[in-house]
Protein backbone atom coordinates (compact mmCIF):
# COMPACT_ATOMS: atom_id res chain seq x y z
CA UNK A 1 0.00 0.00 0.00
CA UNK A 2 1.46 3.48 -1.01
CA UNK A 3 0.82 5.74 1.87
CA UNK A 4 1.04 10.18 1.70
CA UNK A 5 1.62 12.25 5.28
CA UNK A 6 1.02 15.65 6.29
CA UNK A 7 3.57 18.15 5.75
CA UNK A 8 3.41 18.50 9.97
CA UNK A 9 3.94 14.65 10.46
CA UNK A 10 6.98 14.89 7.89
CA UNK A 11 8.54 17.64 9.30
CA UNK A 12 8.57 15.79 13.22
CA UNK A 13 9.71 12.58 11.64
CA UNK A 14 12.82 14.82 10.00
CA UNK A 15 13.83 16.32 13.41
CA UNK A 16 13.09 12.94 15.33
CA UNK A 17 15.85 11.14 12.71
CA UNK A 18 18.22 14.58 12.14
CA UNK A 19 18.63 14.41 16.19
CA UNK A 20 20.21 10.51 15.50
CA UNK A 21 22.31 11.77 12.22
CA UNK A 22 25.32 14.01 11.97
CA UNK A 23 24.99 17.39 10.98
CA UNK A 24 23.67 17.31 6.89
CA UNK A 25 23.60 13.68 6.81
CA UNK A 26 19.47 13.78 5.55
CA UNK A 27 19.75 16.44 3.22
CA UNK A 28 23.52 14.17 1.54
CA UNK A 29 20.59 11.32 1.60
CA UNK A 30 18.07 13.24 -0.23
CA UNK A 31 20.59 14.59 -2.54
CA UNK A 32 22.19 11.86 -3.42
CA UNK A 33 18.70 10.26 -4.29
CA UNK A 34 17.49 13.69 -6.06
CA UNK A 35 21.23 13.19 -8.37
CA UNK A 36 21.11 10.06 -9.48
CA UNK A 37 17.35 10.21 -10.70
CA UNK A 38 19.01 13.82 -12.22
CA UNK A 39 21.09 11.62 -14.06
CA UNK A 40 19.09 9.32 -15.74
CA UNK A 41 16.87 11.77 -16.87
CA UNK A 42 20.34 13.26 -18.51
CA UNK A 43 20.77 9.98 -19.82
CA UNK A 44 17.57 10.06 -21.97
CA UNK A 45 17.24 13.04 -23.13
CA UNK A 46 21.01 14.36 -23.53
CA UNK A 47 22.82 10.63 -23.69
CA UNK A 48 25.00 11.19 -20.96
CA UNK A 49 25.48 13.03 -17.75
CA UNK A 50 28.92 13.97 -19.17
CA UNK A 51 28.31 17.33 -20.82
CA UNK A 52 24.57 17.72 -19.87
CA UNK A 53 23.45 21.17 -19.61
CA UNK A 54 21.71 21.48 -15.95
CA UNK A 55 19.58 24.56 -14.56
CA UNK A 56 19.33 24.87 -10.84
CA UNK A 57 16.19 26.96 -9.86
CA UNK A 58 17.37 27.48 -6.35
CA UNK A 59 15.27 28.96 -3.49
CA UNK A 60 16.16 29.84 0.28
CA UNK A 61 14.97 26.97 1.96
CA UNK A 62 16.12 23.11 2.22
CA UNK A 63 14.74 22.52 -1.00
CA UNK A 64 17.42 24.62 -2.91
CA UNK A 65 19.85 22.72 -0.75
CA UNK A 66 18.96 19.51 -1.93
CA UNK A 67 19.09 21.10 -5.51
CA UNK A 68 22.61 22.81 -4.94
CA UNK A 69 23.97 19.68 -3.86
CA UNK A 70 22.70 17.23 -5.65
CA UNK A 71 24.19 19.85 -8.88
CA UNK A 72 27.40 19.82 -6.93
CA UNK A 73 27.39 15.15 -8.04
CA UNK A 74 25.90 15.93 -11.20
CA UNK A 75 29.08 19.05 -11.66
CA UNK A 76 31.72 16.63 -10.23
CA UNK A 77 30.10 13.51 -13.29
CA UNK A 78 31.12 16.20 -15.96
CA UNK A 79 27.69 18.08 -16.09
CA UNK A 80 27.52 21.45 -17.11
CA UNK A 81 25.63 23.27 -13.60
CA UNK A 82 24.12 26.68 -13.18
CA UNK A 83 22.61 27.77 -9.99
CA UNK A 84 20.01 30.41 -10.84
CA UNK A 85 19.39 31.45 -6.94
CA UNK A 86 15.82 33.29 -6.64
CA UNK A 87 16.82 34.97 -3.34
CA UNK A 88 20.48 35.18 -3.40
CA UNK A 89 20.98 36.61 -0.11
CA UNK A 90 19.39 33.48 1.60
CA UNK A 91 20.73 30.87 -0.55
CA UNK A 92 21.69 27.54 1.52
CA UNK A 93 25.27 28.61 1.99
CA UNK A 94 27.03 25.92 2.34
CA UNK A 95 25.11 23.77 -0.87
CA UNK A 96 26.29 26.66 -2.77
CA UNK A 97 29.87 26.31 -1.54
CA UNK A 98 30.10 22.67 -2.87
CA UNK A 99 28.47 23.31 -5.98
CA UNK A 100 30.84 25.93 -6.96
CA UNK A 101 33.99 23.39 -5.22
CA UNK A 102 32.81 20.89 -8.29
CA UNK A 103 32.94 23.36 -10.86
CA UNK A 104 29.09 24.51 -11.06
CA UNK A 105 28.44 28.05 -11.86
CA UNK A 106 26.08 30.67 -10.16
CA UNK A 107 23.81 33.59 -12.49
CA UNK A 108 21.26 35.63 -12.11
CA UNK A 109 17.63 35.77 -13.07
CA UNK A 110 18.14 38.63 -15.72
CA UNK A 111 20.09 35.76 -17.76
CA UNK A 112 18.03 32.71 -16.64
CA UNK A 113 15.82 32.23 -19.13
CA UNK A 114 18.08 32.50 -21.94
CA UNK A 115 19.81 29.36 -19.84
CA UNK A 116 16.16 27.43 -19.60
CA UNK A 117 16.26 27.55 -23.14
CA UNK A 118 19.68 25.87 -23.64
CA UNK A 119 19.07 23.02 -21.29
CA UNK A 120 18.54 19.38 -20.60
CA UNK A 121 17.21 19.67 -17.38
CA UNK A 122 15.88 21.93 -15.00
CA UNK A 123 15.79 21.27 -11.52
CA UNK A 124 12.81 23.31 -9.50
CA UNK A 125 14.54 23.81 -6.18
CA UNK A 126 12.49 27.02 -5.84
CA UNK A 127 9.78 25.81 -2.75
CA UNK A 128 9.80 23.34 -0.35
CA UNK A 129 6.40 20.96 0.94
CA UNK A 130 5.86 24.08 3.42
CA UNK A 131 5.17 26.20 0.68
CA UNK A 132 1.78 28.12 0.26
CA UNK A 133 -0.28 29.51 -2.34
CA UNK A 134 0.91 29.47 -5.56
CA UNK A 135 4.65 31.11 -6.96
CA UNK A 136 6.01 34.50 -6.38
CA UNK A 137 6.08 36.60 -8.97
CA UNK A 138 9.57 36.55 -9.29
CA UNK A 139 10.07 32.75 -9.64
CA UNK A 140 6.83 32.82 -12.43
CA UNK A 141 8.41 33.72 -15.32
CA UNK A 142 10.67 31.23 -14.94
CA UNK A 143 8.46 28.31 -14.33
CA UNK A 144 6.99 29.52 -17.89
CA UNK A 145 10.21 29.34 -19.25
CA UNK A 146 10.53 26.08 -17.79
CA UNK A 147 7.21 24.99 -19.17
CA UNK A 148 8.28 26.25 -22.82
CA UNK A 149 12.11 24.98 -22.91
CA UNK A 150 12.75 21.57 -24.68
CA UNK A 151 14.24 20.93 -21.14
CA UNK A 152 12.53 18.00 -18.73
CA UNK A 153 11.91 18.98 -15.86
CA UNK A 154 12.57 17.26 -11.68
CA UNK A 155 11.00 18.97 -9.09
CA UNK A 156 12.25 18.70 -5.74
CA UNK A 157 10.08 17.13 -3.01
CA UNK A 158 6.96 18.73 -4.74
CA UNK A 159 6.55 20.89 -7.60
CA UNK A 160 6.92 24.26 -6.32
CA UNK A 161 3.42 26.28 -5.79
CA UNK A 162 1.22 23.12 -5.17
CA UNK A 163 0.17 22.58 -1.93
CA UNK A 164 1.35 19.44 -0.37
CA UNK A 165 -1.28 18.65 2.40
CA UNK A 166 -4.55 19.17 0.13
CA UNK A 167 -3.51 19.18 -3.31
CA UNK A 168 -4.49 22.35 -4.24
CA UNK A 169 -3.15 25.15 -6.79
CA UNK A 170 -3.97 28.50 -6.12
CA UNK A 171 -2.22 30.58 -8.82
CA UNK A 172 0.92 29.64 -10.75
CA UNK A 173 3.26 26.80 -10.67
CA UNK A 174 6.04 24.53 -12.04
CA UNK A 175 4.94 21.65 -14.32
CA UNK A 176 7.08 18.80 -13.99
CA UNK A 177 7.92 16.16 -15.91
CA UNK A 178 9.01 13.33 -12.44
CA UNK A 179 9.12 14.54 -8.70
CA UNK A 180 11.34 13.45 -6.82
CA UNK A 181 10.11 13.04 -2.96
CA UNK A 182 11.97 12.09 0.13
CA UNK A 183 10.62 10.37 2.86
CA UNK A 184 6.89 9.70 1.93
CA UNK A 185 4.82 10.89 -0.60
CA UNK A 186 2.79 13.99 0.48
CA UNK A 187 -0.92 14.29 -0.61
CA UNK A 188 -0.40 16.51 -3.39
CA UNK A 189 1.44 14.23 -5.12
CA UNK A 190 -1.85 11.90 -5.19
CA UNK A 191 -4.72 14.02 -5.71
CA UNK A 192 -5.75 16.54 -8.45
CA UNK A 193 -5.53 19.18 -9.71
CA UNK A 194 -1.82 19.26 -7.88
CA UNK A 195 -0.63 15.68 -9.23
CA UNK A 196 -1.34 16.66 -12.49
CA UNK A 197 2.23 19.36 -12.10
CA UNK A 198 3.97 16.51 -10.45
CA UNK A 199 4.57 14.07 -13.38
CA UNK A 200 6.16 11.04 -12.73
CA UNK A 201 6.57 10.34 -9.00
CA UNK A 202 9.66 8.65 -7.51
CA UNK A 203 10.07 8.12 -3.85
CA UNK A 204 13.36 8.28 -2.16
CA UNK A 205 13.88 6.32 0.80
CA UNK A 206 15.58 8.21 3.53
CA UNK A 207 15.15 6.44 6.71
CA UNK A 208 12.01 8.80 7.96
CA UNK A 209 10.48 6.86 10.95
CA UNK A 210 6.57 7.50 9.86
CA UNK A 211 3.94 4.84 11.46
CA UNK A 212 0.75 3.25 8.67
CA UNK A 213 -1.31 4.49 11.53
CA UNK A 214 -0.06 8.79 11.02
CA UNK A 215 -0.83 8.41 7.22
CA UNK A 216 -3.47 10.89 5.39
CA UNK A 217 -3.75 9.03 2.12
CA UNK A 218 -3.63 5.93 1.37
CA UNK A 219 -3.30 4.03 -2.48
CA UNK A 220 -4.26 0.72 -2.72
CA UNK A 221 -2.00 -1.53 -5.08
CA UNK A 222 -2.92 -5.08 -6.37
CA UNK A 223 -1.77 -7.46 -3.17
CA UNK A 224 -4.11 -4.84 -1.03
CA UNK A 225 -6.85 -5.41 -3.55
CA UNK A 226 -6.21 -9.11 -3.89
CA UNK A 227 -6.60 -9.29 -0.51
CA UNK A 228 -10.33 -7.63 -0.17
CA UNK A 229 -11.72 -9.81 -2.74
CA UNK A 230 -14.45 -12.39 -2.10
CA UNK A 231 -13.42 -15.44 -3.27
CA UNK A 232 -16.45 -18.38 -2.71
CA UNK A 233 -15.73 -21.33 -0.84
CA UNK A 234 -16.49 -25.11 -1.46
CA UNK A 235 -19.94 -24.44 0.34
CA UNK A 236 -20.68 -21.44 -1.19
CA UNK A 237 -24.08 -20.95 -2.43
CA UNK A 238 -25.27 -17.42 -3.86
CA UNK A 239 -27.21 -16.57 -0.74
CA UNK A 240 -24.01 -17.06 1.36
CA UNK A 241 -22.26 -15.03 -1.45
CA UNK A 242 -24.65 -11.93 -1.04
CA UNK A 243 -27.29 -10.74 -3.32
CA UNK A 244 -27.00 -7.19 -4.44
CA UNK A 245 -30.67 -5.22 -5.03
CA UNK A 246 -30.43 -2.58 -7.68
CA UNK A 247 -33.02 0.02 -7.67
CA UNK A 248 -32.40 1.67 -10.67
CA UNK A 249 -33.12 3.15 -14.57
CA UNK A 250 -36.67 4.56 -15.58
CA UNK A 251 -38.70 4.92 -19.08
CA UNK A 252 -36.34 7.61 -20.06
CA UNK A 253 -32.56 5.84 -18.56
CA UNK A 254 -33.15 2.58 -18.88
CA UNK A 255 -29.82 2.09 -19.67
CA UNK A 256 -28.79 2.96 -16.58
CA UNK A 257 -30.15 0.34 -15.12
CA UNK A 258 -28.77 -2.29 -17.31
CA UNK A 259 -25.36 -0.92 -16.85
CA UNK A 260 -25.53 -0.75 -13.09
CA UNK A 261 -26.82 -4.66 -13.33
CA UNK A 262 -23.63 -5.26 -15.68
CA UNK A 263 -21.37 -3.78 -13.43
CA UNK A 264 -23.11 -6.00 -10.12
CA UNK A 265 -23.10 -9.46 -12.01
CA UNK A 266 -18.91 -9.06 -12.09
CA UNK A 267 -18.69 -7.86 -9.05
CA UNK A 268 -18.40 -10.99 -6.30
CA UNK A 269 -22.33 -11.08 -5.22
CA UNK A 270 -23.58 -14.37 -5.62
CA UNK A 271 -26.81 -13.00 -7.08
CA UNK A 272 -28.38 -9.89 -8.68
CA UNK A 273 -32.06 -8.64 -8.15
CA UNK A 274 -33.05 -5.52 -10.22
CA UNK A 275 -36.13 -3.56 -9.17
CA UNK A 276 -37.99 -0.97 -11.57
CA UNK A 277 -39.44 -0.08 -14.74
CA UNK A 278 -36.24 -0.83 -16.82
CA UNK A 279 -36.74 -5.01 -16.57
CA UNK A 280 -37.85 -5.89 -19.82
CA UNK A 281 -34.27 -4.54 -20.62
CA UNK A 282 -32.47 -5.80 -17.97
CA UNK A 283 -33.36 -9.43 -18.70
CA UNK A 284 -33.15 -9.03 -22.53
CA UNK A 285 -29.47 -8.27 -21.53
CA UNK A 286 -28.72 -10.05 -18.49
CA UNK A 287 -31.64 -13.27 -18.47
CA UNK A 288 -29.37 -14.38 -14.86
CA UNK A 289 -30.76 -11.05 -13.30
CA UNK A 290 -33.65 -11.47 -10.51
CA UNK A 291 -36.19 -9.17 -12.08
CA UNK A 292 -39.09 -7.73 -9.70
CA UNK A 293 -41.51 -5.33 -10.20
CA UNK A 294 -43.39 -4.70 -6.82
CA UNK A 295 -40.71 -2.32 -4.85
CA UNK A 296 -37.38 -2.73 -3.15
CA UNK A 297 -39.92 -3.79 -0.09
CA UNK A 298 -41.14 -6.96 -2.12
CA UNK A 299 -38.12 -7.80 -4.32
CA UNK A 300 -36.80 -10.41 -1.89
CA UNK A 301 -33.63 -10.81 0.15
CA UNK A 302 -30.71 -8.68 -0.36
CA UNK A 303 -27.72 -8.04 1.40
CA UNK A 304 -27.07 -4.74 -0.36
CA UNK A 305 -29.07 -1.73 -2.29
CA UNK A 306 -27.52 0.29 -5.19
CA UNK A 307 -30.21 3.18 -5.38
CA UNK A 308 -30.19 5.93 -7.70
CA UNK A 309 -28.26 5.64 -11.45
CA UNK A 310 -31.06 6.98 -14.19
CA UNK A 311 -33.60 7.11 -11.40
CA UNK A 312 -35.27 10.27 -12.28
CA UNK A 313 -37.54 11.70 -9.85
CA UNK A 314 -38.66 8.31 -8.25
CA UNK A 315 -38.25 9.44 -4.35
CA UNK A 316 -40.35 6.89 -3.28
CA UNK A 317 -37.78 4.12 -4.09
CA UNK A 318 -34.76 6.22 -3.10
CA UNK A 319 -36.74 6.65 0.52
CA UNK A 320 -37.95 3.01 0.87
CA UNK A 321 -34.45 1.95 -0.07
CA UNK A 322 -32.83 4.26 2.64
CA UNK A 323 -35.18 2.74 5.03
CA UNK A 324 -33.35 -0.61 4.49
CA UNK A 325 -31.57 -2.39 7.44
CA UNK A 326 -28.49 -3.60 4.88
CA UNK A 327 -25.71 -1.33 3.43
CA UNK A 328 -27.27 1.06 1.12
CA UNK A 329 -24.97 2.66 -2.16
CA UNK A 330 -26.35 5.89 -3.23
CA UNK A 331 -25.42 7.28 -6.88
CA UNK A 332 -26.93 9.59 -9.45
CA UNK A 333 -30.53 10.87 -9.37
CA UNK A 334 -30.45 8.74 -5.84
CA UNK A 335 -27.77 11.62 -4.38
CA UNK A 336 -30.34 14.42 -5.01
CA UNK A 337 -33.39 13.00 -4.10
CA UNK A 338 -32.04 11.63 -0.74
CA UNK A 339 -33.32 13.17 2.27
CA UNK A 340 -30.05 14.41 4.18
CA UNK A 341 -31.56 13.61 7.43
CA UNK A 342 -32.55 10.16 6.46
CA UNK A 343 -29.15 9.32 5.62
CA UNK A 344 -27.56 10.68 8.36
CA UNK A 345 -30.17 8.79 10.26
CA UNK A 346 -29.27 5.38 8.91
CA UNK A 347 -27.59 2.88 11.65
CA UNK A 348 -26.02 -0.06 8.43
CA UNK A 349 -23.39 1.22 6.22
CA UNK A 350 -23.87 4.15 2.97
CA UNK A 351 -21.54 4.45 0.22
CA UNK A 352 -22.28 7.91 -1.84
CA UNK A 353 -20.67 8.16 -5.43
CA UNK A 354 -21.12 11.54 -6.55
CA UNK A 355 -18.96 13.23 -8.75
CA UNK A 356 -17.80 16.87 -8.52
CA UNK A 357 -20.97 18.30 -10.01
CA UNK A 358 -23.25 16.39 -7.61
CA UNK A 359 -20.71 16.50 -4.87
CA UNK A 360 -21.27 20.76 -5.79
CA UNK A 361 -24.96 20.27 -5.29
CA UNK A 362 -25.11 19.00 -2.38
CA UNK A 363 -22.05 21.27 -0.79
CA UNK A 364 -23.80 24.23 -1.81
CA UNK A 365 -20.70 25.22 -3.82
CA UNK A 366 -19.61 25.20 -7.49
CA UNK A 367 -17.86 22.57 -9.50
CA UNK A 368 -14.72 23.96 -9.61
CA UNK A 369 -14.31 24.70 -5.77
CA UNK A 370 -14.24 20.68 -5.75
CA UNK A 371 -12.31 19.91 -8.46
CA UNK A 372 -9.96 22.01 -6.44
CA UNK A 373 -10.11 20.57 -3.52
CA UNK A 374 -10.99 17.38 -3.89
CA UNK A 375 -9.75 15.96 -0.77
CA UNK A 376 -11.51 18.48 1.72
CA UNK A 377 -14.87 17.91 -0.36
CA UNK A 378 -14.77 14.54 0.70
CA UNK A 379 -14.08 14.96 3.76
CA UNK A 380 -16.73 17.70 3.68
CA UNK A 381 -19.73 15.49 2.61
CA UNK A 382 -18.74 12.28 4.84
CA UNK A 383 -18.60 14.58 7.60
CA UNK A 384 -22.19 16.18 6.89
CA UNK A 385 -23.84 13.00 5.82
CA UNK A 386 -22.34 10.18 8.56
CA UNK A 387 -21.52 8.19 5.02
CA UNK A 388 -18.46 7.38 3.21
CA UNK A 389 -17.96 9.28 0.21
CA UNK A 390 -16.49 8.04 -2.90
CA UNK A 391 -15.57 11.00 -5.16
CA UNK A 392 -15.05 9.98 -8.52
CA UNK A 393 -13.01 12.35 -10.84
CA UNK A 394 -9.59 12.46 -12.41
CA UNK A 395 -8.31 11.03 -9.09
CA UNK A 396 -11.27 9.01 -7.37
CA UNK A 397 -10.90 9.39 -3.42
CA UNK A 398 -12.65 7.72 -0.77
CA UNK A 399 -13.35 9.15 2.65
CA UNK A 400 -14.51 7.30 5.22
CA UNK A 401 -17.67 7.87 7.43
CA UNK A 402 -15.62 7.21 10.30
CA UNK A 403 -12.51 9.78 9.82
CA UNK A 404 -9.28 8.18 8.79
CA UNK A 405 -6.92 8.45 6.38
CA UNK A 406 -8.40 9.06 2.71
CA UNK A 407 -7.86 6.40 0.03
CA UNK A 408 -7.03 7.64 -3.36
CA UNK A 409 -7.40 5.57 -6.30
CA UNK A 410 -4.22 4.64 -8.41
CA UNK A 411 -5.74 2.65 -11.64
CA UNK A 412 -7.99 4.49 -14.41
CA UNK A 413 -8.06 6.45 -17.65
CA UNK A 414 -9.10 9.77 -18.81
CA UNK A 415 -11.32 7.38 -21.31
CA UNK A 416 -13.43 6.65 -18.37
CA UNK A 417 -15.17 9.54 -18.91
CA UNK A 418 -18.27 8.44 -20.76
CA UNK A 419 -21.54 8.10 -20.27
CA UNK A 420 -22.73 5.51 -18.21
CA UNK A 421 -19.14 4.30 -16.60
CA UNK A 422 -20.45 5.77 -12.95
CA UNK A 423 -23.54 3.55 -13.23
CA UNK A 424 -21.33 0.11 -13.82
CA UNK A 425 -19.02 1.26 -10.78
CA UNK A 426 -21.95 1.43 -8.74
CA UNK A 427 -22.93 -1.76 -9.74
CA UNK A 428 -19.41 -3.80 -8.81
CA UNK A 429 -19.45 -1.27 -5.69
CA UNK A 430 -22.52 -2.37 -4.48
CA UNK A 431 -22.00 -5.92 -5.05
CA UNK A 432 -18.81 -6.00 -2.98
CA UNK A 433 -21.03 -4.19 -0.59
CA UNK A 434 -23.03 -7.58 -0.44
CA UNK A 435 -20.44 -9.95 -0.67
CA UNK A 436 -19.65 -8.49 3.01
CA UNK A 437 -16.69 -5.73 2.35
CA UNK A 438 -17.01 -2.58 4.31
CA UNK A 439 -18.35 0.13 2.61
CA UNK A 440 -14.69 2.42 2.47
CA UNK A 441 -13.19 -1.48 1.48
CA UNK A 442 -16.33 -1.88 -1.08
CA UNK A 443 -15.68 1.70 -3.05
CA UNK A 444 -11.53 1.40 -2.81
CA UNK A 445 -11.52 -2.39 -4.36
CA UNK A 446 -14.52 -1.12 -6.66
CA UNK A 447 -12.90 2.10 -8.32
CA UNK A 448 -9.71 0.02 -8.26
CA UNK A 449 -11.31 -2.56 -10.83
CA UNK A 450 -13.45 -0.19 -12.58
CA UNK A 451 -10.11 1.92 -13.59
CA UNK A 452 -8.42 -1.32 -14.20
CA UNK A 453 -11.02 -2.50 -16.35
CA UNK A 454 -11.30 1.08 -18.20
CA UNK A 455 -7.27 0.73 -19.14
CA UNK A 456 -7.79 -2.56 -20.41
CA UNK A 457 -11.09 -1.97 -22.57
CA UNK A 458 -9.86 1.18 -23.86
CA UNK A 459 -6.11 0.81 -24.53
CA UNK A 460 -6.01 4.28 -25.52
CA UNK A 461 -8.93 4.67 -28.21
CA UNK A 462 -12.51 5.68 -27.14
CA UNK A 463 -14.40 2.91 -25.24
CA UNK A 464 -18.27 2.75 -24.10
CA UNK A 465 -19.50 2.00 -20.97
CA UNK A 466 -20.77 -1.55 -21.48
CA UNK A 467 -16.81 -2.49 -23.00
CA UNK A 468 -16.01 -1.25 -19.33
CA UNK A 469 -18.66 -4.09 -17.80
CA UNK A 470 -16.74 -6.09 -19.98
CA UNK A 471 -13.50 -5.96 -18.53
CA UNK A 472 -13.81 -5.94 -15.02
CA UNK A 473 -13.47 -10.17 -15.17
CA UNK A 474 -10.01 -9.32 -16.57
CA UNK A 475 -9.30 -6.87 -14.17
CA UNK A 476 -9.98 -9.26 -11.19
CA UNK A 477 -8.14 -11.80 -12.79
CA UNK A 478 -5.35 -9.59 -13.02
CA UNK A 479 -5.60 -8.45 -9.52
CA UNK A 480 -5.87 -11.44 -8.70
CA UNK A 481 -2.60 -13.25 -10.15
CA UNK A 482 -0.98 -11.22 -7.97
CA UNK A 483 -1.89 -13.24 -4.77
CA UNK A 484 -1.74 -16.29 -6.67
CA UNK A 485 2.27 -15.68 -7.84
CA UNK A 486 1.36 -15.28 -11.46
Amino acid sequence: MRTAYSVETVRNAERELMARLPEGALMQRAAAGLAAACAQVLGRVAGRVYGGRVVLLVGSGDNGGDALYAGARLARRGAGVTAVPLSPDRVHGAGLAALRRAGGRVAGSDGARELIERADLVVDGIVGIGGKGGLREEAVPLAQAAARSRASVVAVDLPSGVDADTGQVHGAAVRADLTVTFGAHKPGLLIDPAREYAGSVRLVDIGLPLPDEAAELEALQHADVARLLPVPGVESDKYRRGVVGIAAGSARYPGAAVLAVAGALRGGAGAVRYVGPAGDAVIARYPETLVSDRGPGRAGRVQAWVVGPGAGDDAGTVAEVLAAEVPVLIDADGLRLADAAAVRARTAPTLMTPHAGEAAALLGVGREEVEGARLASARELAGRYGATVLLKGSTTVVAGAEGGPVRVNSTGTSWLATAGSGDVLSGLAGSLLAAGLSARDAGSAGAYLHGLAGRFAAQGAPVGAHEVAEAVGRAWRDVRAVERGV
